[in-house]
């Protein structure tokens, strides 16, 4: 059998195996705080060596979605608890993914007199639901020097908070167009006070972030997700191999947990980054237009990763370490439920008899 499902340490963390459950986000969220489903559509995961959570957002002003959780106030972590209460008593491993979500959102979706903020003053092309309908991305109001440090002062106390919560840990995303990336890419960073410019530049926040958050809570608690060269939500790198082979050079003194790296198609670089990082690598593996499946299992055996993470399929088989372990038929996912409350199908899945 594969050693996909041997145990394996990230961090501080003991996991059970080697499937993780990616981040995806859920859009159940009711004035911030997670629910009763929350715990339940987690807990009917908690076979996975590794839960990381939907994006929380780390403060007010970092939500760019409806109806998503935070970690900045004393009743998102009373609610997320709960969450974590119950998929310890099921055996599992949960981290929470902290997002700020940059440029990619609305004011509609923020507290009156906010707008979305980004290292520049570039709007990303496209459109975004909110509950007042599809509404244009706006022009982000470019941070301040003193803002960005808030910025990063404010993922550490979500950390913090994530901890007190009973989180195993956090993850960083730092990927997928969010503010992290936006400040990773000379397209959506156009700054010349040192927190953009050079390669050195453009990784600082990041650094700054990930070095905050690991002195917080220790960075054997600590993840970061990256997706080099992905374009999602209007991102242009043409050239990403030296900002992230900078990044990670440049946090490999902090021991992190894990490396969570989502492909966009160039194999070689995650070699690269997987050299140069000394913690457990967790791969989301570009497999084109299909979703990461059975076969990706063998990234873990010949060495490419330690860690396979799963999104679509775990959403669609709740017990999906058993199925593949088994060899079992696994349920279709259907894009058409995959958010909000027609999502709860995928909670109430039937596992394997």
């Amino acid at each position: 059998m594969s050693i996909a499902f041997d145990p394996i340490a990230v961090g501080r963390t003991k996991l059970a195996n080697r499937l993780v459950m990616a981040p995806m986000t859920r859009s159940r969220a009711r004035d911030g705080l997670v629910t009763e489903l929350t715990a339940r559509y987690y807990v009917q995961r908690a076979s996975a060596g590794l839960i990381v959570t939907e994006g929380v957002q780390p403060s007010a002003v970092g939500q760019g979605y409806p109806f998503t959780p935070g970690l900045h106030s004393a009743e998102q972590v009373a609610a997320w608890r709960g969450v974590t209460a119950a998929v310890h008593a099921a055996g599992g491993k949960i981290f929470a993914q902290l997002l700020h979500t940059g440029r990619i959102g609305h004011p509609v979706l923020l507290p009156e007199g906010l707008v979305p903020v980004a290292p520049s003053p570039v709007a990303a092309r496209g459109q975004l639901f909110t509950p007042d309908g599809v509404k244009e991305f706006v022009t982000p109001r470019e941070l301040t020097a003193a803002e960005i440090e808030q910025t990063v002062a404010d993922f550490a106390a979500a950390a913090r908070n994530a901890v007190e919560a009973g989180f195993d840990g956090v993850e960083l995303h730092g990927a997928n167009g969010y503010l992290i990336h936006q400040f990773l890419s000379p397209g959506t960073n156009r700054r010349t006070d040192g927190w953009g410019g050079s390669v050195p530049g453009l990784v600082r926040f990041a650094v700054e972030v990930v070095s905050a958050v690991a002195g917080a809570i220790g960075g054997d608690r600590t993840g970061l997700r990256i997706s080099p060269g992905m374009p999602n939500n209007d991102m242009h790198e043409p050239d990403p191999r030296p900002v992230y082979e900078e990044l990670v050079s440049r946090t490999a003194a902090l021991d992190l947990a894990y490396l969570h790296v989502m492909e966009a198609g160039d194999r070689e670089l995650t070699r690269e980054l997987r050299r140069r990082f000394s913690g457990a690598l967790i791969l989301n593996p570009h497999t084109g237009d299909r979703p990461t499946g059975p076969e990706e299992l063998a990234l873990i055996d010949d060495g490419t990763a330690d860690l396979i993470a799963f999104g679509r399929l775990f959403l669609a088989n709740p017990d999906l370490p058993r199925r593949l372990a088994a060899g079992s038929p696994l349920n279709a996912a259907d894009p058409a439920t995959f958010y909000g409350g027609a999502a709860e199908g995928y909670t109430d899945y039937p596992a394997l008899p």
